[in-house]
């Protein structure tokens, strides 16, 4: 039996000024990411899009849910495979076409964790296991683009 999780959060426009969407230029891309018990996530549009560069965008939260649902697989494993993760930072990347008409999709997210493990490690496994945490990521599983994997990892 198949069992499903619910994800529920609420979006809310902060930028209405005046004159609500008079114009293109009349209205901020702005809006507040509320989800219960959490703290709120202030986004809006990407600045190629008239929006505020001091917020998230949806661009930049897709590539960060990506990169993070790939480090938890990934520490997952490890740690069933008896590898001892110190440090792990992913510098992730996505690459976004826009198409003449306005609309877009991302081509690719490329994720570059750096990872330090502790001595003796089996490193050919660590290096394997970002394939496993790949194939189980909810996030990786629900794209249409490739996500490629540029690790490094040391030891500590």
């Amino acid at each position: 039996m198949t069992k499903l999780h619910t994800y529920s959060t609420e979006v809310t426009w902060t930028g209405a000024k005046d004159e609500g969407t008079k114009t293109y230029r009349s209205y901020e891309r702005s809006y507040d990411i509320s989800i219960d018990g959490k703290a709120t996530i202030k986004g809006s549009s990407d600045p190629a899009f008239r929006g505020d560069p001091t917020c998230h965008n949806p661009e930049d939260l897709l590539v960060a849910s990506a990169s993070s649902c790939h480090m938890l697989w990934y520490l997952h494993y490890c740690s069933i495979n008896k590898i001892i993760v110190k440090t792990y930072t992913d510098k992730a990347e996505g690459v976004m076409s826009e198409a003449k008409d306005g609309s877009g999709r991302f081509e690719k997210i490329t994720l570059r964790p750096v990872i330090t493990v502790e001595d003796g490690a089996d490193m050919e496994k660590a290096m394997a296991l970002h394939h496993d945490a790949n194939k189980a990521c909810f996030i990786a599983n629900s794209l249409t683009c490739p996500i490629e994997h540029e690790a490094t990892i040391t030891l500590a």
